[in-house]
């Protein structure tokens, strides 16, 4: 245990799930929640205001997603120790995450004794990983996904057209149909919504 209080801000878009959490760490003798926040466009400012030590990033949030506002503090707040909380226990949002400059990464059915335990760990400047993640991430690897391949692929999973996603992304149709190929292949689909839902589920996108 530290022996000052950790300051916490929270960011999760359910309020019952944020309000769970605050009152879960509040038990905590050392860690008090300074900030808590709804949508990831809203953390830097509340980051700056507040001063937190750590902040609890749920990845999917409205206006930003978790990975996104934890690349954001990195850059900006770096004192500042971001921590993923998900639902979405995938090896690929992990390595994305530690790429980011996530400082741990959990998922949210982990007990809070384990959270409060990864709080304290990442604020004494170690790095806390799901250990299942943390294997299964080994395993699978690097996403094989070019950059390009996973910008038409995020375009496509709500079905959108090759003239939609060529106009979004200023490319040619062509240039699209190429890298959307290229992506089915290499996820192994048989359609590009399948391609899209495959490298979603594996955290490549």
């Amino acid at each position: 245990m530290t022996d000052r209080v950790i300051r916490v801000l929270v960011a999760e878009d359910q309020s019952m799930v944020r309000g769970a959490l605050r009152a879960l760490l509040e038990l905590e003798p050392d860690i008090t929640v300074v900030a808590e926040v709804g949508r990831g466009d809203e953390v830097l400012a509340a980051a700056r205001e507040h001063g937190p030590d750590v902040a609890l990033l749920d990845i999917e949030m409205p206006g930003r997603d978790g990975l996104e506002a934890a690349r954001e503090l990195a850059a900006e707040l770096p004192a500042v120790r971001a921590v993923v909380l998900t639902t979405f226990g995938r090896p690929g949002f992990l390595r994305r995450a530690m790429e980011v400059g996530a400082a741990g990464f959990l998922v949210k059915d982990a007990p809070v004794a384990e959270l409060a335990t990864a709080i304290r760990a990442v604020v004494a400047g170690e790095r806390v990983i799901d250990r299942d993640l943390a294997a299964a991430a080994l395993a699978i690897g690097a996403t094989p996904l070019s950059a390009r391949e996973a910008d038409v692929l995020r375009e496509a999973a709500d079905g959108a057209t090759v003239a939609d996603i060529a106009r979004r992304l200023f490319l040619s149709e062509g240039t699209v149909r190429n890298y959307l190929s290229s992506a089915i292949g290499k996820t192994g689909a048989r359609t590009r919504v399948e391609a899209a839902r495959v490298a979603a589920d594996k955290g490549w996108l």
